[in-house]
């Protein structure tokens, strides 16, 4: 039997919409049944430790400044892209907030390299699960619906903050427990992956498929800090994270110079 395409269409999104709400409920009941995970000990100790100009960890420190570069440029493209006109109000307020929660990012995380442990993990941990809750909105409203950007932009963001707030917390209660703050980035990884299955919205896919290709470098060049560094002790693989995140999110700048246009 052969389907129109409207229908076809229809079908289309119900399944990817099953999906996301099967994989919500996935990671919600991971991080209900499985134990405690708590913050490896050895977490702050990064490959390269080095000082130049009297500042600690000088490069994991620095590398940090492309993140504010790119909220800068992303607010800009946001407001006054190439085509002269803004962005659609409905995903203008959560790659808005994206670009906010880059530039504290920057200086969250230049705070913490300077002298890492877990109570200024904390200022680098908050903005990013702000960027994540942010960037998943964004997709949902071109992908999904145009309104969902703006139903689902607070919660998600309260569910981003509360899962760095509940590893923070319960460090001084019965058991420190880390697996919520990483099971959200996890989600939102798959949520967007899964939505870019939709067709609909303005179709900037091949962006949104870079950001993904690079943050997931990213998260490679840091599970290698130490490989990385040992070649040659120039750069380490947390710096080259920083750089790569960066220029994953710097995609998302390039998509919105275009404004609607592909």
């Amino acid at each position: 039997m052969r389907f129109s395409p409207r229908i076809r269409l229809t079908m289309q999104r119900q399944l990817v919409s099953g999906l996301l709400a099967l994989l919500t409920v996935a990671v919600a009941a991971t991080v209900i049944l499985l134990p405690a995970v708590a913050q490896p000990p050895d977490y702050h100790r990064f490959a390269d430790d080095r000082a130049w100009l009297g500042v600690p960890n000088f490069l994991n420190v620095v590398s940090n400044a492309p993140f504010f570069l790119v909220a800068v440029l992303g607010v800009r493209a946001l407001w006054y892209p190439e085509g002269g006109a803004p962005g659609a109000a409905f995903y203008r307020a959560p790659y808005a907030l994206l670009f906010l929660a880059l530039a504290a990012i920057s200086l969250g995380s230049a705070y913490y390299h300077l002298a890492p442990d877990n109570a200024r993990l904390v200022w680098d941990r908050l903005p990013m699960s702000v960027a994540f809750a942010a960037f998943v909105a964004a997709i949902a409203a071109e992908r999904w619906n145009p309104m969902a950007g703006r139903w689902l932009l607070a919660p998600l963001v309260a569910t981003g903050v509360g899962t760095v707030l509940w590893w923070r917390l319960s460090a001084g209660w019965s058991a420190e427990n880390v697996l919520p703050y990483f099971a959200f980035q996890g989600w939102a990884f798959l949520v967007v992956l899964l939505m870019m299955a939709m067709p609909l919205g303005l179709r900037r896919g091949s962006c949104v498929k870079a950001v993904l290709v690079l943050y997931g470098a990213a998260l490679g060049a840091e599970l290698f800090d130490r490989t990385i560094f040992a070649f040659g002790q120039v750069v380490s693989g947390h710096t080259l994270k920083h750089l790569l995140a960066a220029l994953a999110v710097y995609q998302v700048v390039r998509m919105l110079r275009a404004g609607d246009g592909r």
